[in-house]
């Protein structure tokens, strides 16, 4: 049985002005994507700007995030690292909070072989029993999961049950699901390509745009589940302007930005990140208003 089937959200961290996580906002930004139809909330990952956090802050925050959530909606805690000890220490912290599930991106830096993110992943199950989603996104990692190590994956690693697909090859998307054949659960890792992915056979979508727009990229997936395609186009189409303006800058300065402009954070981001260039935030602000999004 899939973790969940539809829009989640790869949620953002909220800081306040002292770059502190502001735990309380946390908690406003959990019942604010129970209100607005997000299937699954995914709290720690890159948009939540993890790879800046202490192991301590980490971990409090999906404590307080499975705590808010209260069994309403599924959470799934980023528990990756280029260390695989450490991925088990954090999954095996992460599951005593409850989660629904973990998603683990694959090693950065290292640039291991295929065989070693086999061997990852399964030393990291081998510790845990909460399932896990594998996340590919060569262009943050610089190591890619061929389709037939996931497919790989998925039949021999007990825990490994899905895979968040941000390498942006629609092509190998399509090897993937014709190698897995339904062994694997698909999700998108971009926003621009949900309804591809989906035709291929994903499930949803792990989404950053999500955090702004949650009810429509909740419909985009329910619509294609309900068989209305036409309708589930219209809605990836009308996104793609508002997509490019979310990845005008790295991953999470602009969706920061927005979710300050909608006054759901202040808008802090930690360093390295820095604040959103301001022709680049006019373009976000443009995308924004042509989009509908009210602020």
């Amino acid at each position: 049985m899939a973790i969940f089937k539809g829009s989640g959200v790869a949620l953002v961290t909220p800081f306040d002005e002292n770059y502190q996580v502001d735990y309380g906002q946390l908690r406003k930004l959990v019942d604010f994507h129970v209100e607005h139809k997000t299937d699954a909330i995914i709290v720690c990952g890159t948009s939540g700007e993890s790879a800046t956090m202490s192991v301590e802050e980490h971990l409090e925050c999906i404590e307080v995030v499975a705590e808010q959530a209260n069994g309403r909606i599924p959470v799934i805690a980023g528990t990756g690292s280029n260390d695989t000890m450490t991925a088990i220490e954090l999954s095996k912290e992460a599951e005593k909070c409850g989660v629904d599930g973990l998603l683990m991106v694959t090693p950065y830096y290292n640039k291991c072989t295929q065989g070693g993110l086999f061997k990852h992943y399964e030393k990291v199950s081998e510790a845990i029993d909460t399932p896990i989603i594998v996340y590919n996104v060569p262009s943050r990692t610089g190591c890619n999961i061929l389709p037939a190590t996931a497919v790989k994956m998925a039949k021999e690693i007990k825990n490994v049950v899905a895979i968040k697909e941000a390498s942006g090859n629609i092509s190998q998307v399509a090897e993937l699901a014709h190698l897995a054949d339904g062994c694997i659960d698909i999700y998108s890792g971009n926003d621009d390509q949900i309804l591809p992915l989906m035709s291929l056979g994903g499930i949803g979508v792990i989404s950053v745009t999500a955090n702004i727009i949650p009810d429509d990229t909740h419909d985009l997936c329910q619509k294609f589940f309900d068989g209305d395609v036409k309708g589930s186009l219209e809605l990836q189409l009308k996104a793609i302007d508002l997509c490019k303006a979310l990845f005008c800058e790295v991953n999470p300065i602009p969706v920061k930005k927005a979710t300050e402009l909608m006054g759901l954070t202040n808008g802090v981001v930690r360093l390295p990140l820095t604040e959103m260039e301001p022709q680049n935030a006019e373009k976000l602000i443009k995308a924004m208003r042509e989009y509908g999004i009210q602020f």
